[in-house]
């Protein structure tokens, strides 16, 4: 079964209840595009007890910000969906993010998307009308759609592909994010991923490890991950792979202040292999205990094409 994002579902799963900070009130701001699973999201969110808003009209979203900070108890967690059905989106966001940090709230902002013949498929399958396809085909929408939004998405603190989800992973990929947010620190994410299956539209940068022997020729290897000791073994000794490490880190720890530096609030760094399940894991995961003994944080790892069969 679907939802109406046409995200698969996968039967009933128990949802973590986390609890709200004492100190602090919490709004996340789901955006990106129609059909990209704004509204599975928004049920996500309102299973962990916050209040879900939605298609509230853009002039009124800046008073959500006075609600917030004058019951900070009964709003404790709030998730605001904000996309082009407030009319000028981008200046609805702007308002809506300036009203709040105004009144010491930092909105952590999600935005979810999906490659376009999803998005079409997608709208064919629920049979719901996009905003923006009044006079025009859905594959035009969808255009004029991501250029009115891409001013989001590049402040975004998260960024989720949902292309290839279920309803189970795209749980996981947001609530490993919620709340991670650190003030003036620029969040990283090493994502590995399988050629096969397209390279991930959330990445800033993308490395390709195809170069390297693949452990899924070796039989007693391939049906093991790049999570485990055996497959780790085999992948980091290939003098290749210490050469792949020895000039990416440097490349990253030269670049990462700068995207800082430039206001960049999140980076994706994406690794990829041919199938996403041995070498890609493998030097995604070195890559980010390097990060983290560099003192580079919140760092957050996500292995795309793990759950595939």
């Amino acid at each position: 079964m679907a939802s109406e994002d046409g995200i698969p579902r996968e039967g009933s799963e128990t949802v973590p209840r986390l609890e709200p900070a004492a100190d602090r009130s919490h709004v996340a701001i789901l955006s990106g595009l129609s059909g990209g699973g704004k509204t599975a999201a928004a049920k996500l969110f309102e299973d962990l007890g916050y209040v879900v808003v939605d298609n509230l009209p853009g002039e009124l979203l800046p008073n959500l910000a006075d609600l917030v900070a004058w019951d900070p108890k009964r709003y404790a967690r709030m998730a605001i969906v904000l996309d082009v059905r407030a009319g000028d989106a981008e200046t609805a966001y702007r308002a809506t993010r300036g009203a709040l940090e105004g009144r010491g709230i930092r909105p952590q902002v999600f935005f979810l998307e999906a490659r376009d013949e999803v998005l079409i498929r997608r709208f064919s399958e629920t049979r719901h009308r996009h905003p923006l396809g009044e006079t025009r085909g859905i594959a035009a929408a969808i255009a004029d759609e991501r250029r009115l939004l891409d001013p989001i998405r590049a402040e975004a603190d998260v960024v989720v592909d949902t292309s290839d989800l279920a309803l189970r992973e795209l749980r996981e990929q947001l609530f490993a994010r919620l709340g991670d947010l650190e003030p003036d620190r620029m969040a990283i994410q090493l994502l590995s991923f399988g050629y096969k299956f397209g390279v991930p539209l959330e990445a800033d940068l993308v490395f390709d490890t195809r170069f390297l022997r693949n452990p899924y020729y070796v039989a007693e290897l391939r049906d093991h991950s790049g999570l485990t000791a055996p497959v780790r073994g085999f992948v980091l000794s290939q003098p290749a792979a210490g050469r792949f490490l020895a000039l990416v880190e440097p490349l990253l720890a030269f670049s990462i202040p700068a995207f800082a530096d430039e206001g960049k609030s999140r980076l994706t760094i994406a690794i990829g292999c041919t199938g996403g399940q041995h070498r890609s894991i493998v030097l995604a995961e070195e890559l980010a205990a390097w990060l983290r003994d560099q003192g580079f944080a919140p760092i957050s790892v996500f292995h795309r094409e793990l759950q595939r069969p």
